[in-house]
């Protein structure tokens, strides 16, 4: 198959030219460089060289990630563009869900927790809404594949995103870009920083993405009727360092989002067949008008989002205290025509409101500064949370359910350079985790009730805790000065959860127990051909006991907690760079994940119009043991290419270009023929001018080039839906510097 192939050609263009995602981007000077630059990581919670982290870490930043969101895209952007890293969503721009080398949690419920933690300058995004805030003026992302459970606590035992964004100077820096693009795409960006006076310096960093609707809907005749968003967001950071010893940073930050949710598109699939069919339209839907008496405006989107966090840093004799107090608060709803028609049979629209969003963080730290051959750090952790969510449907009417969690954890660490070669790591973390639901209002003008269909249930307040140890020991061995060898054993958990998403629907809600993962990793990093090659590789197997999974769907509309018995997975991945001229550098990157639930007693309910290859047990429920995990693509493969021109003594021309590829996923926990995707691939192009001497770059940009119709999930109503990728956008970018 053509994903197949191309994927045979990435792995021989990887081995022949060694190149690599994980490293930064060096940036473009007037005078070329002529080794990579080294990058450094704060993995562990102390800044370290990429290459001495015993653990698979892939970074992104400069031009390869800017890339990525010249043409609006939002967090999701980032999926496949690292080995081992997915990402999607069924709820728009605000709820994402990520993937690392295939665990992850599909459960589109706004209080569903996942196995891949968020973290943005230190503070952890735990709701998916918090997950979703915007990307800009960022420094460095780092991809921590793995569990991370000793320094990053429960919900990361697949591993973690940390964003890390540019922090305040005392020089007058800055920048501004504005894009133009496709459908009325316009983005603006903006950074300036400078000293306020010798102990103060701020940041202001400004984000505006917009576009234009540019859908129609065939059922009302509205032409451009959703499909466009205004997104704005902004960070100010007050940096106070009143001597060489202390350190204050002060961190407010914000969005407003009006948008459209997902496109939920019915009837895209034929029965029994495997990708879009002949009905579907990327610039068409056919929508209900008025369910729930909002007129034609299905999926709209609204959310807005406030925080702030304070990092206290204190350098003494020998150790380093660091304390980081941190506030979150989001509220917003989304629309949506859920079903992705206008079938009166099959009428679903549903509206989810976030409400009074609020989550408080405290982590404090210990840990030595000296060059000692043992280097440590203890801490401890606390985190409270609470929120309310309030789902409506033009059939049962408005449920409203009470989400609280609080989560106390210490935690220590110690690395010892046993000699010039040989480091040593372990670590411990015990965590106690508790959660409650309480069921409010329900059924509030409900037409099922008004007709007798359904009455107001009475439901028990759900209370659940759990307390667990996480633990992990590596081995980081230097070969020679430029390779380094190294194994690692992890241990983490997820907490238990509570999905009461079927309240709504006159069922009760489910609890899933703790998941537990045992992870085990052995890799090499190496900086070959005097620095030009960075050549990294990692090959894992980890097992998860009691696995959380959520049963969406099926022909009873339901969605469910279910622990299966295990999950076990296996795989590698290898990322690669190669400075290959003064003029040429090229990356790539490529990750293998073999999934597989087992639980040979684990049986759920199937779509009803889809064709469910898995057997049928006696209770007519299709039994998924041996199945890969749900959104888990079993490979990945992503290449960039950047190849300069130089133009007099002041200025490039350049042209870089970047392609990612999705090998097979099955979107359900059942396996189906509808339902199984493949060959999906998406590639980008900037061709453009840089001055060195003027600091301004002027480029033309492509995102999705080739208009690729690209399934990203589906609905399994009886209607067969489905959720497609981004269209191409095309336009122009420029932006200017200033330092």
């Amino acid at each position: 198959m053509r994903t197949h192939k191309l994927a045979s050609l990435a792995l021989a263009v990887s081995a022949a030219f060694s190149t690599s995602i994980v490293a930064q981007e060096a940036e473009t000077t007037q005078k070329k460089e002529t080794a990579l630059e080294q990058i450094t990581v704060t993995a562990q919670k102390r800044t370290q060289s990429i290459q001495e982290v015993p653990i698979s870490v892939a970074t992104l930043s400069g031009e390869k990630f800017e890339s990525l969101f010249s043409g609006g895209e939002d967090i999701l952007a980032l999926a496949v563009r690292v080995p081992g890293l997915y990402a999607e969503s069924s709820n728009g721009r605000v709820a994402p869900r990520f993937y690392i080398r295939g665990l992850g949690n599909t459960d589109f419920d706004l209080a569903a927790s996942q196995p891949v933690s968020i973290i943005m300058d230190e503070v952890v995004m735990e709701n998916v809404v918090l997950k979703s805030f915007p990307l800009f003026d960022v420094q460095q992302v780092e991809v921590l594949r793995g569990p991370q459970g000793t320094l990053f606590g429960r919900n990361t035992t697949a591993g973690i995103i940390k964003f890390d964004t540019v922090k305040p100077t005392q020089d007058l820096e800055g920048y501004a870009k504005a894009g133009f693009g496709s459908y009325g795409t316009m983005n603006f960006e903006g950074a300036i920083s400078g000293g306020l006076t010798d102990e103060l310096s701020a940041r202001l960093s400004l984000l505006s993405q917009e576009r234009d609707d540019y859908i129609d809907n065939a059922f009302t005749g509205e032409n451009d009727a959703i499909g466009g968003f205004d997104e704005k967001a902004y960070r100010l950071q007050l940096l106070w360092e009143p001597s060489d010893d202390f350190s204050a940073l002060l961190n407010v930050h914000g969005r407003d989002l009006e948008g459209t949710a997902s496109i939920f598109r019915g009837n895209v699939f034929n029965q029994g067949e495997n990708g879009l069919n002949a009905s579907y339209d990327r610039d068409t839907v056919s929508y209900d008008s008025d369910l729930l008496g909002t007129g034609a405006d299905n999926n709209p989107q609204e959310y807005d989002g406030f925080g702030t966090s304070l990092k206290l840093e204190y350098d003494m004799d020998n150790v380093t205290f660091t304390s980081i107090s941190a506030m979150e608060t989001a509220e917003g709803y989304s629309l949506g025509d859920v079903d992705g028609d206008s079938i009166a049979s099959q009428n679903f629209v549903t509206q989810d409101k976030l409400n009074d969003l609020e989550q408080y963080t405290q982590e404090f730290r210990l840990s030595s500064n000296t060059t000692d051959a043992m280097n440590w750090q203890v801490g401890a952790f606390y985190y409270d949370a609470s929120f309310n969510v309030t789902s409506v449907d033009g059939f049962y009417g408005a449920t409203t359910v009470f989400h609280e969690n609080q989560t106390w954890a210490v935690f220590g660490q110690t690395s010892y350079q046993v000699n010039e070669k040989l480091n040593l790591t372990g670590g411990l973390r015990y965590t106690h985790d508790d959660k409650s639901l309480i069921v409010g209002d329900q059924n509030v003008n409900g037409f099922a009730v008004d007709i007798g269909f359904a009455s107001v249930q009475e439901y028990d307040d759900i209370n659940v805790g759990d307390g667990q140890m996480s633990y992990e020991l590596s081995a980081n061995y230097r070969i020679t000065d430029d390779m380094s060898a190294y194994a690692r054993y992890s241990n983490g958990f997820r907490a238990q959860s509570i999905q009461a998403r079927d309240v709504a629907f006159e069922s009760a809600p489910s609890v899933a127990d703790a998941e537990t993962i045992n992870s085990y990793e052995v890799g090499f990093k190496s900086d070959l051909l005097d620095g030009t090659l960075r050549f990294n590789g990692a090959m894992f197997y980890y097992s998860v006991d009691d696995m959380q999974l959520t049963a969406i769907g099926g022909d009873n509309n339901l969605t469910a907690l279910v622990n299966a018995d295990e999950g076990e997975a296996y795989g590698f991945e290898i990322d690669s760079q190669w400075l290959a001229t003064d003029e040429l550098t090229l990356t790539a990157g490529y990750s293998y994940n073999h999934t597989e639930i087992k639980d040979d007693t684990l049986t759920i309910s199937g779509c009803a119009a889809c064709t469910v290859t898995d057997p049928v047990s006696d209770d007519g429920n299709y039994i998924v043991n041996g199945n890969s995990f749900p959104q888990a693509p079993e490979s990945i493969f992503n290449f960039t290419a950047r190849y300069t021109v130089p133009m007099g003594d002041n200025g490039e021309f350049f042209v870089f270009t970047d392609w990612a590829f999705q090998g097979e996923t099955n979107i359900f926990l059942y396996e189906s023929v509808e339902f199984t995707t493949d060959d999906n691939f998406e590639g980008g192009l900037r061709i453009g001018y840089e001055n060195f001497e003027h600091n301004y770059t002027v480029a033309l940009f492509g995102r999705n080039i080739t208009d690729e119709d690209n399934i990203k999930g589906a609905i399994d109503f009886a209607n067969l839906t489905g959720i497609v990728n981004e269209p191409r956008i095309l336009g122009v970018e420029v932006k200017y510097s200033f330092y």
